[in-house]
């Protein structure tokens, strides 16, 4: 049976099953992992499930972070040092990756934590997941205040991309189902991703 729930049946939701319920309609999200390191160089790891593409020229991605009533480490780390790292998940990352989502506190490196391995492009002071098969590096744009309930939306710069040279097709296409990637539905809940059918640009009939 289909039933509509009005705000007022949201808004009378207890916290907890208000947020999976409402984190769960958007549908399938990106996982991914920030990786920051702080201006001393100590790690820090995240999930994500909030990445999304702004535009091309130039490459600018964002994702959105919660209010900072509460530390926010990867936040404070690349405001420090202006860069950071996407990760996408796989399954033999799980549940290491989901483990990453804990409060550990700021003197706990959640790479070490969980068992993720921080590895490094050049002298880019972020770190990113060895593990992972597709990784951006970030430069931070700016920090936009998101006010009507308090988080913030991250914009920034694609530095540098790593990926396996044979998920790139011809026309720059890239296949994200071939690098064994998960995605996200709620809170904790992954889905393998499978490979898609594309059509070619639409024209007017």
């Amino acid at each position: 049976m289909t039933q509509t729930l009005h705000r007022a049946d949201i808004d009378a939701m207890p916290s907890r099953y208000r947020a999976q319920f409402i984190n769960s309609l958007s549908g399938f999200k990106s996982a991914n992992l920030i990786g920051t390191a702080d201006a001393d160089g100590s790690t820090n790891l995240a999930m994500l499930s909030s990445v999304v593409h702004l535009g091309a020229n130039p490459p600018l991605f964002a994702h959105v972070t919660r209010p900072t009533t509460v530390a926010r480490h990867s936040l404070d780390n690349l405001q420090a040092t202006g860069v950071y790292t996407y990760n996408h998940v796989s399954p033999k990352m799980l549940p290491a990756a989901h483990q990453a989502a804990a409060k550990y506190p700021r003197d706990v490196s959640e790479f070490d934590a969980v068992g993720l391995t921080a590895s490094y492009v050049d002298k880019f002071a972020a770190p990113f997941v060895a593990e992972s098969e597709l990784s951006i590096g970030m430069r931070l744009v700016e920090v936009l205040p998101i006010k009507h309930n308090g988080t913030l939306l991250v914009i920034g710069e694609i530095a540098w991309v790593r990926c396996p040279q044979k998920v790139i097709e011809a026309d720059g296409y890239v296949d994200i189902a071939e690098l064994d990637a998960v995605a996200i539905s709620g809170l904790d809940s992954y889905h393998p991703v499978l490979s898609g059918t594309r059509y070619g640009y639409p024209e007017p009939d």
